[in-house]
């Protein structure tokens, strides 16, 4: 099953979901590769890989040049492996509308690896940047389906519409078996009243969609990156990582 995590507004726990959802399904036991198409590339580093200068990334994978297996590398989690990202996918912006099958190069990388390795994954969550553009359009051409981290905060569901509609799209001519798998509400402060009153008003209009499990703010979370490990390894009884790995229970359900 291929997820893309995906939403066009910053800072509401996508990379954090990506890095420690995929951990706890690997920890599980499942196969699992974290594929990072985000130019920020914090994906890659919160798990504690830095390509060196001239190693490729999917930059070149995106290019051409390189085959995405040949890029993989493992993590700190056993069963986990990563496909690292690197601040020149930026530069796809100008690049990508010149390219033949534009739309399709993640999707043809991934067919590719699969030809050629026989895969063996379970789970590949894709980590999008937060925009609209072909980077993620990619992404959500390459997935079964959408996770769609959402933060507790006033403007919860501005650009919600946006992104269903470029779902919808997707679904309309490139990808017609695209779904959306569900909703997951971040960074949620239980003591305060427009946590839950965000968390209500998202149930009301998505209420299939959204995942029972909501996701606390956690200083454990935070600091997971810093260290390089995703949460369920520094800290495997916070708040943080319990919230994940039911998260991941609900994901396998769905699935």
């Amino acid at each position: 099953m291929i997820y893309a995590l995906a939403n066009q507004k910053g800072g509401v726990g996508k990379t954090t979901t990506a890095i420690n959802l995929a951990a706890t399904l690997a920890q599980a036991g499942e196969r699992v590769l974290l594929v990072d198409v985000d130019p920020q590339a914090n994906a890659t580093t919160g798990l504690g890989v830095r390509p060196a200068d001239g190693e490729p990334t999917m930059f070149e994978v995106f290019l051409g040049e390189v085959a995405l297996a040949d890029i993989v590398q493992d993590t700190p989690v056993r069963n986990l492996t990563l496909a690292p990202s690197s601040r020149e996918l930026a530069g796809l912006s100008v690049l990508l509308p010149g390219m033949g099958r534009r739309e399709w190069r993640l999707k043809d990388s991934l067919r590719a690896m699969t030809s050629a390795t026989g895969f063996g994954y379970s789970f590949v969550l894709i980590d999008c940047p937060p925009s609209l553009g072909l980077l993620t359009v990619n992404a959500l051409v390459a997935a079964d389906e959408v996770i769609i981290p959402v933060q507790t905060e006033y403007f919860a569901l501005e650009g919600l519409a946006q992104l269903l509609e470029t779902i919808d799209a997707v679904r309309g001519g490139l990808n017609p078996a695209l779904r959306v798998a569900g909703l997951v509400l971040t960074m949620a402060d239980g003591r305060t009243k427009l946590a839950r009153e965000v968390e209500a008003e998202v149930r009301a209009h998505f209420p299939d969609l959204t995942y029972r499990t909501v996701i606390p703010r956690n200083v454990r979370l935070a600091e997971a990156p810093s260290h390089g490990i995703p949460v369920s390894l520094l800290d495997p009884r916070c708040p943080g990582s319990d919230a994940y790995f039911d998260l991941a229970v609900e994901v396998v359900e769905r699935a």
